[in-house]
């Protein structure tokens, strides 16, 4: 089953990231300049973390570093560099004072704030709201159109959901239905940021629902039942560095149950070599994973599915 040959999914969206203000408000000018403290109130971004380095599969200790080259370059913009090596001054330069602890984490020290682009703080709920209920509309009314995800983050304030920082697809779902159904992506276009409701454009209604359903809680069973009707918005765990720098075939990777990322299954299927996956789409761009989706092996011995897949998924009706 594969959601996409039936033209019932969009092209992948990039979420982009939620909290310092996004380069098309405020370009880079390659010169020093006089701060903008009306562009730099606006925050379309937030500053991420940082992830434990651990060694990869061969053993081999490395840093994870980021780079300011842009996605494109290395994996998704960050490289592996080797870590432990002979020279004193590390690998290009990177090196420690011998007296420091054998373990640190600046997060519990509260000297970091979690990761946004990837965990909760982000709009992610907002893209597999949207993902489920264009696959529904498409389903009952045979147009697949691109739905705004900018109208769930100006407008539904009225629970959980709060923009960029972070919300639920069952709460966006309940927000399309009070309103009467939601307006395009062209009508009301991703910002990558919090905005005001625009309720002009939140009064132009495209697509509605009548109701969603919830999926019953730690059954793969379940969910391949609701994910042969229609797609269905799912929670996963998402935090760990094997699925973010995933880039095909079927993910197997270590991960866990800390459900902190929504996304869209849109299918399923076997690989000629019998291992069985879910299709996901993902909302952080085309150029992640395969052209923005991602095979997670399904059938796993835990009842939670693989970083949690199966514990928190729902879908909306017509």
């Amino acid at each position: 089953m594969d959601w996409r040959k039936k033209g019932a999914v969009t092209p992948v969206k990039d979420q982009g990231q939620c909290g310092i203000n996004t380069e098309a408000g405020y370009p880079y000018q390659a010169a020093d300049g006089t701060c903008n403290t009306k562009e730099e109130s606006v925050r379309a971004a937030k500053i991420g973390g940082y992830e434990k380095v651990p060694a990869n599969n061969d053993g081999t200790k490395y840093w994870l570093v980021k780079n300011s080259w842009g996605a494109s370059w290395g994996e998704n913009g960050y490289i592996m560099m080797e870590r432990d090596v002979s020279a004193k001054e590390g690998l290009c330069g990177i090196a420690m004072d011998s007296s420091y602890p054998t373990t640190y984490d600046h997060l519990k020290l509260g000297f970091l704030a979690h990761l946004s682009y990837f965990l909760e703080t982000g709009s992610c709920w907002a893209f597999s709201t949207i993902a489920a209920t264009e696959g529904i509309n498409q389903i009952t009314t045979g147009k697949l159109i691109s739905l705004s995800e900018q109208e769930l983050m100006d407008c539904d304030k009225t629970s959980e959901d709060q923009g960029c920082e972070g919300g639920y697809m069952e709460d966006g779902f309940e927000f399309i239905i009070k309103n009467k159904g939601i307006n395009t992506e062209a009508g009301y276009p991703y910002q990558a940021a919090d905005g005001t409701c625009n309720t002009k454009e939140e009064s132009i209604r495209a697509a509605k629902i009548g109701g969603y359903e919830k999926v019953p809680a730690n059954s793969e069973q379940a969910l391949l039942q609701a994910v042969a009707n229609q797609p269905v918005s799912v929670s996963i765990d998402a935090s760990g560095l094997d699925f973010q720098f995933y880039s095909s075939g079927v993910f197997t990777g270590a991960c866990g149950t800390d459900l902190d990322h929504g996304v869209t299954a849109v299918g399923y299927g076997t690989t000629d070599d019998g291992t069985k996956y879910w299709l996901v789409k993902n909302s952080w761009g085309a150029s992640w994973g395969e052209n923005g989706y991602i095979m997670m092996e399904r059938d796993v011995s835990a009842k939670e599915g693989l970083c949690g897949i199966a514990m928190d998924s729902s879908y909306p009706t017509a």
